[in-house]
């Protein structure tokens, strides 16, 4: 009987670390999965309500500063889904940027941080991501995608452009996406439209 407790007790010695790796990985998995189909559902609540493309420089209150909810730019649906969930791109960049402004692309000349328009510009925001390592390797392979991707692109081969992949499959059989490019926020299949500079997924 002794011998058979002991090897009880090694057994369950054994079986209680197994379990809990299992249970941590689960939670972290589905955390993963609850935040990516909450910052899809963000992104998805913004359809009809901003309606259209206005690129114009505002003053922004900081943090939490925004444009009129029924306009903005492609950043924009980005920065208002990622708000959703917790977590403001205008504080988040521009801490970054001026702790390490040499870091970022100097496209617009200027010379020290605009906590009105950093985290606007998709440069900047590509730049951030990899910083913080949230970028993917490229590849076209539409299996490589999940719901709640941020993908970065070109249109018109010098526009930069960004989207965020959604939960729902358009005709194609791809994901479709989330993102303002032109006419207001828009679920649309068009993940493989224009040519990719950039895969990142939030952590």
């Amino acid at each position: 009987m002794k011998r058979f407790k002991f090897l009880l007790l090694c057994l369950a010695s054994l079986v209680t670390p197994f379990c809990l790796s299992l249970l941590l990985t689960y939670s972290a998995v589905a955390a993963e999965d609850t935040f990516s189909q909450k910052l899809v559902l963000a992104a998805r609540a913004q359809v009809g309500v901003t309606k259209t493309y206005v690129a114009d420089y505002v003053k922004l209150d900081y943090p939490l500063g925004d444009v009129s909810p029924d306009r903005g730019v492609c950043t924009d649906v980005v920065i208002r889904a990622l708000r959703a969930c917790g977590h403001d791109l205008q504080v988040l960049v521009h801490l970054d940027m001026k702790q390490n402004f040499s870091a970022y692309p100097k496209n617009w000349g200027l010379k020290t941080t605009d906590r009105n328009i950093d985290h606007r510009r998709v440069p900047n925001l590509i730049t951030y991501f990899t910083r913080k390592g949230m970028r993917h390797p490229h590849s076209d392979d539409p299996k490589r995608f999940q719901p709640g991707d941020l993908v970065t692109c070109l249109v018109a081969q010098n526009l930069p452009h960004i989207m965020i992949v959604s939960n729902q499959r358009g005709p194609s059989g791809d994901f479709m996406v989330l993102h303002n490019i032109g006419a207001g926020a828009q679920e649309e299949d068009c993940l493989h439209r224009y040519p990719h500079t950039g895969h990142f997924r939030w952590k």
